[in-house]
């Protein structure tokens, strides 16, 4: 599969903004994904996954509460709605993407094989 996210951009604190990640292939309905983030002179962390029935969503303890992470299969397209954003949030967001079809959501960078090429976000103070 082929992962390409979109919709980073420059926004206040305190703003909002909606990141995609669109996913070639039939098969994304089979795939847990997951969003994880890189801030400049720091290891990529994760940010929040769902499982591939969308039932099951997991978040890293910064983002809970401000970010809500959600698929549409028909569409094969992966969501993070971010609110409330902090300038701490700026970083290069990724999209990632396993074949599992298991309840749990997927947490570790190390269980995912597809990521997508990144995209910016900046959160000015």
């Amino acid at each position: 599969v082929q992962l390409q996210a979109s919709g980073g951009g420059l926004v206040q604190a305190g703003g909002s903004l909606r990141l995609s990640c669109a996913a070639s292939g039939r098969t994304f309905s089979s795939y847990a994904m997951g969003w994880f983030r890189q801030a400049p002179g720091k290891d990529r962390e994760f940010v929040a996954a769902i499982n591939w029935s969308a039932i099951n969503t997991y978040y890293a303890d910064s983002v809970k509460g401000r970010f809500t992470i959600s698929r549409d299969n028909a569409k094969n397209t992966l969501y993070l709605q971010m609110n409330s954003l902090k300038p701490e949030d700026t970083a290069i967001y990724y999209c990632a993407a396993q074949e599992k079809f298991t309840m749990r959501p997927l947490l570790d960078q190390g269980e995912y094989k597809y990521w997508g090429q990144g995209t910016q976000v900046t959160v000015s103070s």
